[in-house]
């Protein structure tokens, strides 16, 4: 058997590989916890068997990360980090599960050019990654083939104003989003009004689009 192969079928490693593997999955990173989905989702775990909580999830501060029992059924032993802090106000996984696979909808506005671009976001690969029938992986995009949980495979902005499309920036903004929040992009800076209005900036609108909305006029605001 090749020793690669042992990885999937050991049910109960020892516990000096588990704090091996344990340092690959929780080690600290800037942008991305490690943890192979890609290993688990292969083995046919369902993403509720982990994540029981969301089912029944009505608020943003639940903590949604697997229990220990849960890790415990395969591993001996393992630590479960924090959850990770988030300056959303209001979410509803039952809510959204409730709706069923929101991922046609989402595949529909790519398709038909009504989806808000984030900049830099590769459109192509998020419109593949909406083929599956997991509901969970129409907003966790990639984890059948991620290692490390990464921004990539979060629910991103443009997925929410697919449904959620009236924008009235910026009041709108703490519907969603705590006061705390830093939504302001670096170059609204105090002298923004006067720098953005000469030319000199290049701005293109369709990033400006995402927070002030896709029909948004510069006269509106000024």
């Amino acid at each position: 058997m090749p020793a690669g192969s042992r990885l999937f079928i050991c049910l109960r490693p020892s516990l000096p590989g588990i704090l091996a593997w344990g340092a690959i999955l929780w080690g600290a990173a800037a942008n991305a916890a490690p943890f192979p989905h890609r290993l688990h989702l292969g083995m046919g775990i369902r993403c509720l068997t982990c994540h029981p909580n969301a089912a029944t999830s009505t608020k943003v501060e639940d903590n949604l990360l697997p229990t220990r029992q849960a890790c415990q059924g395969c591993h001996d032993n393992v630590e479960i980090p924090a959850p990770p802090a988030t300056k959303l106000t209001k979410f509803s996984h039952a809510l959204h599960l409730g709706m069923g696979n929101v991922a046609p909808f989402l595949a529909a506005a790519i398709d038909h050019k009504t989806y808000f671009q984030t900049p830099g976001a590769d459109l192509p690969w998020i419109r593949s990654h909406l083929n599956s029938g997991n509901p969970c992986e129409a907003c966790h995009r990639g984890l059948e083939e991620s290692d490390r949980v990464a921004p990539v495979n979060l629910p991103q902005m443009p997925d929410c104003l697919v449904c959620h499309a009236k924008i009235e920036a910026p009041f709108s903004c703490w519907d969603c989003h705590s006061q705390e929040a830093n939504l302001k992009p670096a170059n609204h800076t105090a002298n923004f009004m006067d720098t953005h209005s000469s030319g000199k900036l290049a701005l293109d609108k369709s990033t400006c689009a995402l927070c002030h909305g896709r029909t948004f006029r510069c006269m509106g605001c000024h």
